[in-house]
């Protein structure tokens, strides 16, 4: 991809994200995208309990922007570090702070400065202290060297236009054993058209990768034991078949 294109997307997706937080609208606002909302809460549509939805701000709820909930699949203990990629209002860096406590730490990294802001204001409401919200890009993360016991990210890798830059960086930052756990979007038969076609990225579609291509990404950044844990579908549009999985892998030890 060009770097012009790289540009263009990544500045098109930061304005739709700092616009989409002074809105009630979600990342996939578009019918064809997301067909037949079950509900109007879109944690409880991703799969959040109703548990987790009560323990932290309804604005961080409201403003969740995902396609499923990683920390089900994550067994986040007390004294890990967390680092959510792509946190946004700070949904899954609030819940989990709540699951490594105090001798803990949960960090999230996001590129829009509304989001930042907004996520430090749900944890200041929520009263989390553990927490840290850090202005950076997920291709570039602003977090030491091996000093990470997961990495989650909710919807969000589909987003970047180096989806191979964004596992390496995990792969980087995680503890030799450390596990990144993702929910992500992947679509098979996308046409050309679609790959830069920046309205169409910002909605979590055109930079979907096939499944296959997805997870050989993670296997070249030096992850193993790469499998998918859930998919589902999530639209079809024409021959497009988009999916939404989530991916576990581990930084061998």
């Amino acid at each position: 991809m060009k770097s012009q294109d790289v540009k263009e997307i990544k500045e098109s997706v930061r304005k739709h994200y700092a616009d989409l937080v002074k809105t009630d609208e979600s990342c996939c606002s578009s019918p064809t995208c997301c067909p037949d909302p079950e509900t109007d809460n879109p944690a409880e549509k991703n799969g959040y309990t109703e548990a987790q939805i009560s323990s932290i701000p309804i604005d961080a709820t409201e403003h969740s922007f995902g396609c499923g909930n990683p920390l089900a699949y994550a067994d986040v203990q007390e004294g890990d570090v967390v680092v959510d990629l792509g946190s946004g209002a700070g949904i899954d860096v609030l819940l989990a702070s709540q699951l490594v406590g105090e001798s803990g730490r949960a960090i999230g990294i996001d590129m829009t400065p509304e989001m930042i802001e907004k996520a430090r204001q749900n944890a200041e409401a929520s009263g989390a202290e553990n927490v840290d919200f850090r202005l950076g890009e997920i291709e570039s993360m602003p977090v030491e060297g091996e000093s990470v016991d997961w990495i989650i990210s909710n919807c969000v890798i589909c987003l970047s236009p180096d989806k191979h830059k964004v596992f390496e960086e995990a792969y980087r930052v995680l503890k030799p054993g450390g596990k990144l756990v993702v929910s992500d979007m992947v679509a098979n038969n996308m046409p050309e058209w679609a790959r830069t076609a920046v309205s169409v990225w910002v909605r979590c579609i055109s930079g979907a990768l096939p499944e296959d291509q997805y997870l050989d990404s993670i296997r070249q950044a030096g992850f193993e034991n790469v499998r998918v844990l859930s998919k589902s579908a999530y639209a079809k549009m024409r021959r497009v078949e988009i999916s939404s999985v989530k991916v576990e892998a581990v930084k061998p030890a």
